[in-house]
């Protein structure tokens, strides 16, 4: 008797141990990887004016996951040795909260979600598991220890006065990589307005409306009816441009994204994705839509995964952004790798001097990636996390 009780107990553990001690790095490990083809080779002027960037890169998914910012993983895209190697001045660390199963690039419902298992497999916090708003905070606290932990190598940026002292610090040896929060998609506001002073507090400056499905502010690229702004959308929009947070388009249906560019009043972003132009997958934007994203100042942040320029070759992302240059100008074209977030791509954030040496053989001149690598993404930054009615810089 007392074997046949302890038997099944036996094995209880030792599932239990597998599901909660490997099931979440195998499953990041199976998600997020290097294609594994060759590397381009980074001539001496492409290293050497990597050097001398300050590159921003608007999108990461790292904060979904169960490991260590602060330690070199031999798993998914960065971290922040890999973040230093790279050269890279400022990251921005998205919150990614809701992800339905069967998940796809054409249709998708909200009554499912793949991440609860996660966060119940990581042992996040009890709270994290029935609560999207509570799964935002809590990547925002992971962010804040991991500040903390870092010795002044890491810096969260939520001020303009911190992003110039970012920049300044960065002009020393041994300078900070700076941090930033951002949202995948507002559903994380379970539909009270209120909820978006709690993550303005906890350090958000910008967000995204959308993920992969319709929400109660806007429809998706991806969703079920694909919709405009809803009145609740259109205050959130609102709210978030008084406040100095940045509204970000990516993943939003068409009738969305021409809704928030019509009442916008600040800079909009579309932080990772591509274009049609070179790459025609229905979450990249429109020659139009494009037009409508500098008329408001704003920029657009181009991938490195195979659905946003239809490859993985760096040269692939260099030819999307010189379509952004050709069309609208040089100001609004960024970088949004989409690292972390279930990607496979060609090279991780150590090897960025791989896209540096692509802009180059793409005819872009130093000045040009200096605006593309990061400058651009600093300017719209700095003015779009400013409140309004404080000195912010407006819509041309």
């Amino acid at each position: 008797m007392r074997k046949r009780f302890w038997m099944p107990l036996a094995v209880l553990g030792l599932g239990a141990i597998g599901f909660f001690g490997f099931g979440p790095g195998y499953l990041e490990r199976s998600m997020n990887k290097l294609d594994g083809l060759p590397l381009r080779p980074v001539g001496a002027e492409a290293a050497a004016l990597h050097k001398t960037l300050q590159i921003v890169d608007l999108h990461s998914d790292t904060l979904l996951w169960q490991r260590s910012l602060l330690d070199r993983a031999d798993r998914g895209h960065e971290d922040l040795p890999r973040l230093q190697d790279g050269n890279v001045a400022l990251q921005l660390f998205s919150s990614t909260t809701k992800s339905p199963k069967g998940q796809n690039y054409d249709a998708n419902g909200a009554d499912t979600d793949n991440i609860t298992a996660l966060t119940i497999a990581q042992l996040q916090p009890p709270r994290t598991w029935t609560s999207l708003l509570e799964r935002s905070l809590w990547h925002g606290q992971k962010l804040d220890r991991a500040v903390g932990e870092a010795g002044g190598k890491l810096a969260k940026i939520a001020a303009p006065g911190e992003l110039d002292a970012l920049i300044a610090a960065r002009g020393k040896p041994g300078g900070p990589v700076g941090a930033m929060l951002t949202v995948e998609g507002l559903h994380n506001l379970e539909g009270k307005a209120e909820n978006l002073d709690k993550l303005y507090a906890a350090g958000f400056r910008m967000a995204g409306l959308t993920h992969f499905f319709d929400n109660e502010l806007a429809g998706s690229m991806h969703g079920l009816k694909k919709g405009g702004l809803t009145p609740f959308g259109r205050q959130i929009v609102t709210a978030m441009e008084a406040k100095g947070m940045i509204v970000d388009i990516a993943h939003c249906s068409p009738a969305c994204v021409a809704d928030v560019l019509a009442m916008a009043r600040r800079p909009v972003v579309s932080s990772h994705g591509g274009v049609q132009a070179t790459c025609k997958v229905n979450r990249n934007l429109s020659d139009e839509q494009i037009r409508g994203v500098a008329r408001t100042g704003g920029i657009i942040g181009v991938g490195y995964w195979d659905a946003a320029v239809c490859d993985t070759d760096p040269r692939s992302i260099a030819r999307a952004m010189k379509h952004i240059r050709d069309l609208v100008g040089i100001q609004h074209v960024a970088l949004g790798s989409d690292y972390d977030g279930a990607t496979t791509v060609r090279f991780d954030t150590s090897q960025l001097a791989q896209l540096t040496q692509a802009l180059l053989d793409e005819g872009f001149t130093p000045d040009e990636i200096r605006a593309a690598m990061g400058g651009n993404a600093l300017r719209v930054l700095r003015a779009g996390i400013v409140p309004l009615g404080t000195g912010a810089t407006q819509t041309p």
